[in-house]
């Protein structure tokens, strides 16, 4: 799988605060913002699976 390049403008402030995030679980910020991409993604296919799950079992 290739990568791609994202680039984001965003305040100061908002910096500082991911690097605080990303310093305290000994991450870049690079990394900290994907993972939390990767991980809020995850979490809409879930839900999405798990809402599709109810449909088709009948929701309780």
């Amino acid at each position: 799988m290739g990568t791609s390049v994202l680039s984001l403008r965003i305040d100061g402030e908002l910096l500082e605060r991911l690097r605080h995030h990303a310093a305290k679980r000994g991450m870049s910020v690079q990394d900290y913002v994907v993972r939390t991409l990767i991980r809020d993604d995850f979490d809409e296919r879930f839900n999405a699976a798990v809402d599709e799950t109810e449909r088709f079992y009948g929701a309780a």
